[in-house]
């Protein structure tokens, strides 16, 4: 169902709020520079701490300014069911094509918890649904048989994974579980490669909000088969990916942007803080060496 270089969309903020004409300036280059889908309100947007108002707002800004240009996966992920429900029947109304489903965090629910949580999901809405599995941020891992046995019991609903597990097996695991059409998207930009290699349709990334062009002439290289293309504009991107992460994010891809784009700015809100000096020295080096700046 989708493809390609996909965008976890930042969420500006300016004094405090929520920027809406930087997002859609965001929005609008994104898809200019060829991105095939655009995520907000995922982790890199911050939705653990929008409020239900902002979260919505953004997800509605988002569809309005892409205006069917390409797909919107909205964020819809909650440690509370309910609350998750709530934003997908939002979603739903606003014409988002899925909703970005993780796994909840802090509960930390059992594997039969996680097959509850998704399997209401799925019977309360038709809203397609991504699973989202970031065992790093959310302590609970979406092991392989609970994604098999949830796309099985809900073959219409649950159309993709964002797998940022790490654990490239995955791959092959769920396509001898599920069958070889079920979409999977890396969500570890540095894994995109051999992600791609193993089955993988692209990736859900962060990269891509600050170099939309690069990955997705990269994600090309790959579905063209066009391996030394791919490995050399990888070879680019790399120091990139791990730059992104070189403070807690999404702070370093905000200062990324600052510095690239004028109109956005590099807040992130408490708990996190604004990009350290020396993730700001790595997101520099890595910019100039992917040739997005000059040194």
């Amino acid at each position: 169902m989708f493809s390609g270089s996909i965008p976890a969309l930042v969420t500006p903020f300016r004094d405090g709020s929520f920027d809406e004409a930087a997002f859609r300036k965001l929005v609008d280059h994104q898809i200019e520079q060829g991105s095939s889908a655009l995520v907000p309100c995922g982790t890199t947007g911050e939705a653990s701490t929008l409020s239900n108002a902002e979260h919505h707002r953004v997800i509605e800004v988002c569809i309005e300014q892409a205006a069917g240009r390409v797909p919107v996966i909205a964020g819809c992920g909650s440690n509370d069911t309910k609350n998750a429900l709530l934003h997908m029947s939002f979603a739903k109304k606003a014409g988002a094509a899925a909703g970005l489903c993780v796994a909840p965090y802090y509960n930390r629910p059992s594997q039969d918890g996680l097959i509850a949580h998704f399997s209401y999901l799925a019977e309360q809405s038709d809203l397609p649904i991504v699973l989202y599995n970031v065992p790093s941020r959310t302590v609970t891992d979406i092991e392989d048989e609970t994604v098999v046995a949830l796309v099985k019991k809900y073959p219409e609903q649950i159309v993709a994974i964002k797998d940022a597990s790490g654990d490239l097996s995955r791959v092959a695991d769920h396509r001898m579980g599920i069958g070889r059409e079920f979409c999977q998207l890396s969500g570890n930009d540095e894994l995109w490669l051999p992600h791609s290699a193993a089955g993988g349709r692209g990736a859900i990334s962060v990269t891509a909000n600050v170099a939309p062009a690069l990955c997705a002439e990269f994600q090309a290289a790959i579905a063209a088969n066009e391996l030394q293309k791919a490995r050399e504009l990888n070879d680019r991107l790399f120091p990139l990916h791990y730059a992104m992460f070189s403070d807690a994010s999404p702070a370093p891809v905000k200062y990324a942007l600052s510095k690239v784009h004028g109109w956005v700015e590099p807040d992130v809100r408490l708990p996190l803080t604004n990009a350290s000096e020396a993730s700001r020295a790595s997101v520099d080096a890595a910019l100039v060496h992917a040739g997005i700046l000059e040194a």
